[in-house]
Parts: C-alpha cells; sequence; structure tokens
C-alpha cells in the first residue's frame, strides 16, 4: 500500500483504494492528501493525441517570418538550434534540442505507451519503466520557457523589422497546454495500482 506524507503537517498516512471522485484528507491537520480524478486515463489520452499533432504541426510549418526593407526570413521551431550550433554554441543548442524538442516529445510517446494498454486493460512489457522514466524526465520537458523566450524577442524584434507569426506559433503554444493538462490529468496512484507495481 502507497504511503503519502501530509504537505501541511508531514504526518504519513497510507493510501486506501478510493473510488472515483474521492478525497482523501490528512487525521492530524485536514489537508488534501489524495483525490481520485474522474476518467483520468481517457482525459490523458485525449490531450496525448492532441499534443501529439500540435507537435507535428509545430514541427512542420513555418514558425515567425521576419520582414525588413532589406531581407525576408522564415524560421521553423528548430532554426534556433541550428542557430546556435553554428555558432559554435554545440552546448547550448543540444540543452535547447533536449528541453524543449526531445524530452517533450518523448514524454507524449512515455504517455501513449503506458496509457493505451491501460485503456484496453492490457499488460505490455516494461510499462512501469516507461512510467518511471516520464516521471524522471518530466521536470526537463521546459517547451513554455521556450516559448516565453521567443516572445521577448519578437517583442525586442517588433520596433525593427516586420513579425508574422507562423502555424507553427499557434501550434507550439496550445502544445504547453495540451501536455499540461495531460499531466495534470494523470492519476499516479491508479497508474501504479493498474500496473501492479509496489515503487
Amino acid at each position: 500500500m502507497e504511503q503519502r506524507a501530509c504537505r501541511e503537517c508531514d504526518l504519513i498516512h497510507e493510501i486506501p483504494r478510493l473510488a472515483v471522485g474521492a478525497t482523501l484528507r490528512c487525521r492530524r491537520c485536514g489537508a488534501v492528501l489524495y483525490r481520485v480524478r474522474p476518467n483520468s486515463i481517457d482525459r490523458t489520452l485525449a490531450w496525448t493525441f492532441t499534443g501529439l499533432i500540435l507537435f507535428g504541426l509545430a514541427l512542420s510549418f513555418p514558425f515567425l517570418a521576419l520582414k525588413t526593407d532589406v531581407v525576408s526570413q522564415q524560421t521553423s521551431l528548430l532554426t534556433g538550434v541550428s542557430k546556435l550550433y553554428a555558432q559554435q554554441e554545440g552546448f547550448l543548442a543540444l540543452v535547447v534540442l533536449l528541453t524543449c524538442v526531445l524530452i517533450p516529445l518523448l514524454q507524449l510517446f512515455c504517455l501513449l505507451y503506458v496509457f493505451i494498454p491501460l485503456k484496453l486493460n492490457l499488460r505490455i512489457r516494461h510499462a512501469r519503466h516507461v512510467f518511471r522514466l516520464f516521471l524522471q524526465v518530466k521536470p526537463w520537458g521546459m517547451i513554455e520557457i521556450y516559448l516565453l523566450g521567443i516572445l521577448v524577442a519578437v517583442v525586442k524584434l517588433a520596433k525593427t523589422a516586420t513579425i508574422v507569426p507562423g502555424l507553427a506559433v499557434l501550434a507550439f503554444g496550445l502544445l504547453v497546454f495540451s501536455l499540461t493538462f495531460a499531466i495534470s490529468s494523470i492519476d499516479d496512484h491508479r497508474v501504479w495500482d493498474q500496473l501492479g507495481d509496489d515503487r
């Protein structure tokens, strides 16, 4: 049985099997310890599939078009990585590629690998390891920071050039929300319970 410490008073509780929609509160201070999310598997899958489609759009279409009196140039999601590499900033290019492209993509595929079999009541190999991997890399997905950096750059460049946002900007912005909603829909307790892992 899973044990969880109260975030308010640190009292350790054993988490029993709860009905959908039930909430477990701390015996000492009454803080919410655990809430069973309804339809967590369906919601996680829906947001994950949405995120995968949006990721494909963000990679396939132009991100921004930069127009001045002299030059007009289109950029893609990976342009920043290639520009950093071309400027001998290989380590920084790798960090951007990992945190803004590869790790979010890995998160989406991990969620599909774990949650599709859960939805179909199937047991597949390595599902527990894949879910652990997802939990370990979750803090490293930083697409919202990347998007914020792009918005700051756009505001600064707007004084010197005309910025035309592409379809990829909208897709990438929506991807931030869909990945956030997918992760927030996960019911860790239920996942581990169905995977049969005592962690």
